[in-house]
């Protein structure tokens, strides 16, 4: 009996070393179970990261439509907002891009093949409007094998610092100005039309 409660006694204080980071623990960032069950969800907590971009992106969209109570859910199309997602994807993961300077500011060229230059063509374009619709730029677009090229410059052309900025930006900087993508987002997700855009 008092080997047994020896045996018992023994087991329960190497547990407790263990879980105190005693006798075989792992040092810090081993990974591992320890490394596991480190951080904020050991309390119970559910991870706030859901592990992929356009997914979160969706699961956003979905908890204001559900938030909506004018959401008219026999027009909403969540598919059509993941292909844009795709395509947002492609140009600016896949797309090659060639800048040049111009008076002003500089034209780029946006290429690929396959769903890239698919993609670069619904996208692209319909940017290269909405920059032109902001008051200190000027910008265009046109059709090349495979892509598009877009020109932008400052409207104050004699601005050095503006112009500076626009180079500066380059492609993907230009393609992240003005606030249209969110609301686009929504919009695809909701059904709606939206003029200027392929989706």
């Amino acid at each position: 009996m008092g080997r047994r409660l020896g045996v018992g006694l023994g087991m329960v204080t190497l547990g407790a070393a263990l879980a105190a980071g005693g006798v075989g623990a792992q040092p810090p960032g081993a990974g591992g179970h320890a490394a596991m069950h480190a951080g904020p969800g050991a309390a119970g907590g559910l991870p706030t990261q859901p592990g992929q971009d356009a997914f979160a992106a969706i699961a956003e969209v979905v908890r204001i439509l559900d938030a909506d109570p004018r959401t008219d859910w026999s027009r909403v199309d969540l598919e059509r907002l993941r292909q844009h997602l795709v395509d947002m994807n492609e140009v600016v993961l896949h797309a090659a891009v060639r800048a040049s300077d111009v008076p002003g500011g500089l034209v780029v060229e946006v290429t690929g093949t396959g769903r890239t230059a698919a993609a670069i063509r619904a996208i692209v374009g319909a940017h290269a409007a909405e920059l032109a619709r902001m008051p200190d730029l000027a910008a265009s677009s046109e059709a090349v094998p495979g892509g598009v090229r877009l020109t932008v410059t400052a409207r104050e052309a004699e601005d050095a610092r503006a112009v500076a900025r626009l180079r500066g930006l380059g492609f993907i900087g230009l393609l992240t100005l003005g606030a249209h993508h969110q609301s686009h987002h929504l919009a695809l997700a909701r059904g709606e039309a939206m003029a200027g855009h392929a989706h």
